[in-house]
């Protein structure tokens, strides 16, 4: 038995008190992509995922956890615990960036985890998708397989090792980018565990999967294929009757909204796609049976790949238990945005004679299933509307949280992640960088939450892409979509967001509208205060 493990037991006892234990917890953050609140079964849905049902049995569920609505925002804002527009000017829609950060890095003091952990004896491994500025080693990481090629699960062409593009052989078979995201991961262990045991580690794995295209394995694919043949509206009705079952819920169901399609409009992608692609979430009954199959075997796709992410997570699980070092591995499963209504085709465009979801096929969700993954909530990814930013947060730590299977309430974020990481590492986050004064973050660590359902106490919570802006302070929550009015919610009542109060309550509406222009002009003071290059980028 490793010494960490026979120190954890006996140790064990003390672990779950008022404070920490002298051995720091290995930390792991599982974070999917384009995952929508209803799509794990713990959630309410029907997808098969035992693993991370598993993890939410043995710790806890946030229920009111957000994003930022889009992939590389939410990336900054878990890995620096900043919102992306205090650290890269490309957050803000009249900015002329590179959409991914990579055009206007973060300044000096935007520090990832990494590097407040590694000072105290951390290792630090990514393995998946990284979309955040920089190379991955020089954010403090110690080993990273990149997934640069996001157009394809199905080869490693694109992908780099530790920063150094891969070489990728002429006969290349057997490759799936959700179980290599796995394997890479477990290799990270099993040298851990080889020349790092003493230490503990920082494991980032970024999936994939289930962004668009949708590629899944074609075993995976047959477990579903018939499975959603009823339609959007049944599958919705099914995932929100086991979400008020679960307790995760009390708000009605959002109406689909069926005039409110892809946020970017491709209309030579739907010519390419054929007869059976619909852009909008019309009624079941009005579509054709052409059109029946082929939605229908999209969302099975989008289900396969969620099933298969989560037999890869089960070989990690099964791999941290085996060494021991599960007890004291304080795990987080999260999705950077909510399931996608995009239609598009890239990367080397859509055979359609090609099987759904091999190689030669390149297929997305759409607005019909994805309002389905969604559920209960309205709109889709890249809207700030609760179906674009709500999503599933699962915390689990035997050594740390006593709760077996409960629900938190309280309304978190992901930039809560770097606070409740320092915190229950017992680490001070410096106030300089190189000099430069690090600014207070916005987050707020989660520890509280974890004893009992608690609110996480804070003034607001504040969102905006593309022109998609909302504001929430306490259980109100104003929302506008880019280029429309603002909206004015009681989330106590309707987290659907289905009756609009701003002509009732003027007066909030108007408090919430001041405090979000507040903090643009904060945000923006805040991102421009340093010039200064990173330490990525010289």
């Amino acid at each position: 038995m490793a010494f960490r493990t026979i120190c954890l037991f006996l140790l064990a006892p003390f672990l779950t008190g008022s404070g920490w234990s002298a051995i720091r917890p290995n930390i792991l953050i599982i974070l999917a992509d384009d995952l929508g609140y209803s799509d794990l079964g713990c959630y309410g849905g029907e997808i098969a995922t035992p693993n991370l049902d598993r993890l939410a049995a043995g710790g806890l569920r946030f229920s009111q956890s957000y994003n930022t609505a889009r992939c590389w925002p939410s990336r900054a804002a878990l890995l620096t615990g900043y919102y992306a527009q205090s650290v890269n000017r490309d957050a803000f829609p009249e900015s002329k960036g590179g959409g991914g950060g990579n055009q206007n890095r973060r300044p000096a003091w935007a520090r990832l985890l990494p590097d407040f952990l590694k000072p105290h004896g951390y290792r630090a491994y990514h393995s998946g998708k990284w979309h955040v500025d920089g190379k991955v080693l020089e954010g403090g990481f110690d080993r990273s397989l990149n997934m640069q090629n996001q157009g394809s699960f199905f080869t490693a062409k694109g992908n780099a090792i530790d920063d150094v593009p891969v070489t990728v052989p002429a006969q290349e078979t057997g490759y799936y980018a959700t179980t290599a995201t796995i394997d890479h991961a477990l290799d990270c262990l099993r040298d851990h565990q080889l020349n790092h045991a003493g230490k503990p580690f920082f494991q980032y794995i970024a999936f994939i999967a289930p962004h668009f295209p949708l590629h899944a394995l074609p075993a995976d694919i047959a477990r579903y294929r018939d499975r959603y043949l009823a339609g959007w509206e049944a599958l919705r009705s099914e995932r929100h009757a086991r979400q008020l079952a679960l307790g995760l819920v009390t708000t009605p169901l959002s109406a689909l909204e069926r005039n409110v399609g892809p946020p970017y409009a491709f209309p030579e992608a739907i010519a390419k796609l054929g007869p059976g692609e619909v852009d909008r979430p019309l009624p079941w009954a009005e579509l054709t049976e052409e059109q029946h199959r082929f939605q229908a075997t999209k969302m099975a796709i989008h289900a396969a790949m969620v099933d298969r992410m989560d037999r890869e997570t089960g070989r990690l699980l099964k791999a941290l238990e085996d060494s021991g070092q599960l007890e004291n591995t304080l795990i987080f499963f999260a999705s950077d945005n909510g399931a996608s209504a995009e239609i598009m085709v890239r990367h080397g465009g859509h055979d359609p004679k090609a099987a759904p979801g091999s190689a030669a096929s390149y297929l997305c969700l759409g607005p019909g299933f994805s309002s389905a993954a969604n559920t209960p909530f309205r709109r889709h990814k890249t809207w700030v509307h609760e179906g674009g930013i709500a999503t599933p947060l699962i915390v689990h730590w035997p050594a740390g949280i006593r709760a077996r299977g409960e629900l938190r309430h309280t309304p978190v974020h992901l930039i809560d992640l770097v606070p409740t990481v320092l915190e229950v590492a017992n680490i001070s986050k410096p106030t300089t960088w190189e000099g430069q004064p690090i600014p207070p973050a916005p987050g707020r660590s989660l520890v509280p939450a974890f004893a009992q359902d608690a609110p996480i106490q804070r003034d607001s919570l504040w969102w905006l892409h593309e022109g998609n802006r909302a504001i929430r302070v306490g259980d109100w929550k104003l929302v506008a979509a880019r280029g429309e009015p603002w909206e004015l919610y009681d989330l106590s009542k309707d987290r659907a967001e289905s009756t609009n109060l701003v002509e009732q309550r003027p007066e909030i509406a108007a408090a919430l509208e001041k405090k979000w222009d507040a903090s643009v002009l904060e945000m923006k003071a805040l991102r421009q205060r340093s010039t200064a290059p990173t330490r990525d980028s010289r």
